[in-house]
Formats: C-alpha cells, sequence, structure tokens
C-alpha cells in the first residue's frame, strides 16, 4: 500500500465543477486550459473556425519561404532543427522543409521510455529517407525513478519524457549552433490559445526551483539529484537568446491535419502505421512508438473524463474527417479503453503491483467526474447522455451501440 490521499482534481487543474460538452466537437471543459463560451462552443471550434474564415494560407506559405531564405546555409550545414520520433508530424515536417523549402535539417529525437517495434522502424525508415538524426537517451535508472515518482505523486507517467522531449532538442540547437527549431502545431488546436496569433513559441526565463511543478527538494528528498534533472530542463533562456533561437510551430503556416500528415509520411518518410488499433482509440497511425503511452491517455481519462479517442474525434471533427455524431459513437465504444497491451512492462518499470497502480489511479478519481454504482466507477456526464450540448441525433445513434 502506498497510503495515497485523494487529489483535489478540480483545484489543481483549476477545472469548473459543472461537466460541458462542445456543441461542435467532442472536447469538454475538463480539459485544462480549454475555455468554453456561453453558447458551449469550445476554444478550440472557435479558434477552426477562425482559421478558416480569415487565415490566408498562401501568404502563410510566403512568410515561411521568407523564413527559410533567412536561415538557409546552403552548404551542406544544418540550418533548422526539427524534433522528431519518426511519427507522421515530424516526419511530414522534416521531409517538407527539406525537399519544398531546400532546408538540411537536423532531426533529434528523445528516446521513449520503452520503444516499441513498430516506433523504433518508422525512425529507422525516417533517417533511410534521407535525414540526420540525433538520439537522447535519458539515464535508464533516473528515468524510471521521474517516471514511478510523477505516476505516483502526479498522475502523470509521461512527465519526465515530456519535459525532455521538449528541451533536448533546444540543448541541441544550442550544441550545434542551429538557431532555428520547428515544432509541429501550436496548443492553439486544442485550445491553449497563448500561441494563436504567432508562430513562435515564446522563450521564458527558467524557473530554476521547479519540475513538473514540483519543487527540486521534493524530487532530492526522494532520491534524484539535482545535478541529474539537468538533461530534463531547458538551457538558460540568456544562451538561447544570445544565439537568436527562435522556435516556430509549423502548423501556423500551414493548415494542419493530422490524416493528412500521416498519408504524406508514408508516401515520403516510409511512415508505416500499427497493423492493430491503438488502445483507447480507434485510429492506427498516432503515438506509436512507446509502450507507456497508453497509461499517459488513460490517466487523463481518469482525471478528466476524456481520453484518448476525446482527443481524436475532437480535432477529426473540427477538420472536417468525421461528424460530430460519428465521434460521439467511436467515444462511447472506444474511449477509456485500458491500455493491458504492456500493462506487466509498465508496472515492471514503475516497480508497482497491480493493487498499487489501482491505488494511484483511484487517487485522481474526481467526485465531479465519476460515481461508483454496482463495485464499477462510471462517468457521471458521458457525452452520450448530454443533450444539453449535442445533438438529438448523436444521442439516438449512441444508444445503438
Amino acid at each position: 500500500m502506498l497510503n495515497l490521499n485523494r487529489h483535489n482534481v478540480l483545484d489543481h487543474y483549476k477545472l469548473p465543477a459543472e461537466v460541458r460538452w462542445c456543441k461542435i466537437c467532442t472536447s469538454s471543459n475538463q480539459r485544462p486550459r480549454l475555455a468554453f463560451n456561453e453558447e458551449s462552443i469550445c476554444g478550440a471550434c472557435l479558434w477552426k473556425k477562425q482559421q478558416n474564415n480569415l487565415v490566408d494560407w498562401s501568404l502563410r506559405e510566403r512568410m515561411l519561404a521568407a523564413l527559410c531564405d533567412k536561415h538557409r546555409k546552403g552548404n551542406g550545414e544544418f540550418d533548422v532543427l526539427v524534433p522528431c520520433s519518426g511519427g507522421k508530424d515530424s516526419g511530414f515536417a522534416a521531409n517538407i522543409l527539406k525537399t519544398k523549402y531546400g532546408m538540411t535539417p537536423l532531426t533529434v529525437t528523445w528516446a521513449p521510455h520503452l520503444y516499441t517495434d513498430i516506433g523504433r522502424k518508422n525512425l529507422t525508415a525516417l533517417i533511410d529517407h534521407g535525414f540526420n538524426n540525433v538520439l537522447g537517451t535519458a539515464d535508464g535508472q533516473i528515468h524510471r525513478k521521474l517516471t514511478r515518482l510523477a505516476f505516483i505523486h502526479g498522475g502523470h507517467p509521461f512527465l519526465p519524457f515530456i519535459y525532455g522531449q521538449i528541451n533536448f532538442p533546444l540543448r541541441q540547437a544550442l550544441n550545434y549552433n542551429i538557431p532555428l527549431v520547428f515544432y509541429g502545431e501550436s496548443g492553439a488546436e486544442y485550445g491553449d490559445m497563448k500561441n494563436a496569433e504567432t508562430p513562435l513559441r515564446v522563450i521564458n526565463d527558467i524557473d530554476e526551483h521547479t519540475f513538473g511543478g514540483f519543487p527540486l527538494a521534493f524530487w532530492k528528498e526522494h532520491g534524484i539529484n539535482p545535478q541529474d534533472m539537468v538533461p530534463y530542463q531547458q538551457p538558460s533562456a540568456t544562451q538561447l537568446r544570445k544565439m537568436g533561437l527562435e522556435v516556430h510551430f509549423l502548423g501556423y503556416y500551414f493548415n494542419w491535419d493530422p490524416q493528412e500528415n500521416f498519408y504524406y509520411a508514408v508516401e515520403h518518410t516510409g511512415f508505416t502505421p500499427n497493423p492493430d488499433r491503438t488502445e483507447g482509440t480507434y485510429s492506427k497511425y498516432a503515438s506509436l512508438d512507446d509502450k507507456l503511452d497508453g497509461f499517459h491517455y488513460y490517466m487523463r481519462y481518469i482525471k478528466f473524463g476524456m481520453g484518448r479517442t476525446v482527443a481524436d474525434t475532437a480535432h477529426e471533427v473540427r477538420v472536417g474527417k468525421i461528424t460530430r455524431d460519428e465521434g460521439v459513437l467511436l467515444v462511447k465504444k472506444f474511449d477509456g479503453e485500458f491500455p493491458k497491451k504492456y500493462f506487466k512492462e509498465f508496472l515492471e518499470y514503475v516497480s508497482l503491483s497491480e493493487s498499487e497502480f489501482e491505488e494511484v489511479v483511484d487517487s485522481w478519481r474526481s467526485d465531479h467526474i465519476w460515481k461508483r454504482e454496482n463495485g464499477t466507477w462510471k462517468l457521471r456526464f458521458p457525452i452520450w447522455e448530454n443533450p444539453a450540448s449535442q445533438g438529438e441525433n448523436a444521442i439516438l445513434a449512441a444508444k445503438s451501440i
């Protein structure tokens, strides 16, 4: 037993107590930083409507071309850095910058906790299609400890990976003196509007006293030397500004569409989808490289009542790939599916028993999201039973599954 107290999810993530579902897509207002208007329309849908109506994409592409002209070296030296897992989106970014805009990209990968066969295959395929790559692999003992602590105390087993994924490429940009970095889409695609009106990610000063919301003293008390945290942290903002670093979102310049990126990556970078459907959703081509990935999405489902299928359908509704009614059907069928395929490996990786895992999971269930009926946890307000914010046809269709 870990003897954990239940977390106050509402306060921790500053969530509204009333669950509301977007009238246009399948997102709820329980997603952190996703605002809703009075008509129950989420910020991501409002942003997509604005993009469709107001953005001149041909102008944006000319802006991208001018940016590449500014940074292109033309002598074989790296002139752009692309954080890259080998997946569809990073493959699209690296290839189009090289083939259409004449750049010489260095792709940089922060290794997953535990590579899947298909994930490693796709990274190798990308490299074999003409790309240089730097692979960063964390100290295995430290990474396991951090993942275990992040899962137990933060309900977030992916936290160490995310910090490395964001900051390791910046360290390589500094090491290789590459002042132009391209990530994929910004958070505006999902309703986090801080980067909505700019292609740039702001390089903030580092808060040296926290990591993932925890003070360094917390990690030190649990056996992590502060020096071991350095690979996960951003280089100093002073250094990055001195080298003139610009971090751009490619999604600012293109109308970002993950499914179209998938088709592009299959054709141009040798990307291969999973032969089987990914647990927790209906797709076969996203987030394929890490065996722990499913537990990241499962904990989102536990905390917010919305998991991987909600994320996938919400975006596909916004870009017109599926209707909202179809999205609701998919959410009811697949969202919250337990990631059993790699469960034993996850438990071994974080050194927990199955009962301890369940204790951690239940410590993050909030009463405003969950209820207990006949010994089974159930969502209080699932999207298919929420007529206040969805169409009548979706409700009737969901009942037929």
